[in-house]
């Protein structure tokens, strides 16, 4: 009985872990991008592809099962101010997963983007209107809260250009800009002025790279030719916000790893994305070693998530330990269930 322990008694699966799908299909992504401009096996951006698009139903149906099983447990952590803000991550990996299966089948692909575009909106609708009515403590401002708007709309915006829907994509893209120039506001104010994030916390940050990566992928997106002012721009912006978190790492890293560390995985992949098809439509000068160098590290850094996360499935700690008391009712409700099976024998 004691080796089910560590198992039974542990949490639901927490709606932050769609961070690994959409990590993983990022990085797909990336190295799709990097088959168009550099010579490589051509099987490996469609098994690494087909690797992420499994990690993303295995997540979608454990967090569908969990709105069935603990349906409590998942209405519980829509309420909370910060662990809600990741249920964006459902329809972002959806809008991502349709972009993967796209050049096998349109079909599928418009059906994916129209499901995740819809629940995008109506859940940054709701968590975002939510936010407006006040009542919000600093210490739960976290950067999760660029995922319900910024996150949403970017990946809504290259979907949607990618699929033809060009001007459909442009206005995502400017409802993914002003929301992130007025949240960056309220983050970098609660980081300055406020007490630090606690340990569980820190590695959120991870997720400050990624408005203004993936954001130049969306814009990349909706328009042609040669990449312009605004385009290096936002690169370099990105590259300013990864050496930032370089620098954080030993202050990040006093957490020990859980699946929260893969905040980092979409901008880490979304950098060198946007390089490589900044690469890839001309141009020049310090993007030629810029887009290789972002891309060997975004696949070290996912990587490292990778052997952390599997480790962690090894060990079965992968799921958060379920709070004392769920633990001991679980513990009485499976003690009678074995008694009522010892009576009817």
């Amino acid at each position: 009985m004691n080796s089910n322990n560590g198992t039974n008694n542990r949490a639901p699966m927490p709606v932050a872990f769609f961070g690994i799908a959409v990590g993983s299909l990022a990085l797909a992504g990336a190295w799709r991008a990097a088959a168009h401009v550099w010579s490589m096996p051509a099987a490996a951006p469609t098994l690494l592809t087909a690797a992420a698009l499994v990690v993303w139903l295995a997540v979608s149906v454990a967090y569908g099962r969990k709105w069935l099983v603990e349906r409590d447990a998942a209405i519980e952590e829509m309420r909370h101010p910060v662990q809600s803000s990741f249920a964006a991550l459902a329809p972002v990996s959806t809008m991502l997963a349709a972009q993967a299966v796209q050049p096998y089948s349109r079909e599928l692909a418009i059906a994916l983007f129209a499901m995740g575009a819809a629940a995008a909106l109506a859940l940054g609708a709701y968590l975002h209107g939510r936010f407006w009515q006040g009542g919000r403590k600093p210490e739960q401002t976290t950067p999760a809260i660029y995922l319900p708007t910024v996150a949403s709309s970017f990946v809504a915006g290259t979907a949607a250009a990618g699929l033809g829907f060009t001007q459909v994509g442009m206005f995502f893209f400017g409802a993914g800009v002003f929301s992130w120039l007025a949240i960056e506001s309220v983050v970098l104010h609660r980081a300055a002025v406020h007490d630090p994030l606690p340990d569980a916390l820190r590695p959120s940050l991870g997720i400050q790279l990624a408005p203004p990566v993936v954001g130049g992928v969306t814009y990349l997106a909706i328009t042609h030719g040669a990449p312009d002012t605004f385009a290096y721009m936002l690169l370099g912006y990105g590259l300013y916000q990864a050496m930032m978190l370089a620098r954080l790492v030993p202050w990040i890293r006093q957490h020990a790893f859980t699946p929260s560390y893969w905040a980092v995985s979409f901008g880490a992949a979304a950098l060198p994305t946007m390089a490589i098809r900044m690469l890839e439509r001309g141009a020049t000068g310090p993007m030629a070693w810029i887009a290789p160098v972002a891309f060997v590290v975004a696949n070290v850094v996912i990587g490292m998530l990778i052997v952390g996360t599997v480790r962690a499935i090894v060990r079965g700690t992968l799921l958060p330990a379920a709070a004392p008391a769920v633990a001991a009712v679980r513990d009485n409700v499976r003690s009678i269930e074995q008694r009522a099976v010892g009576v009817s024998r």
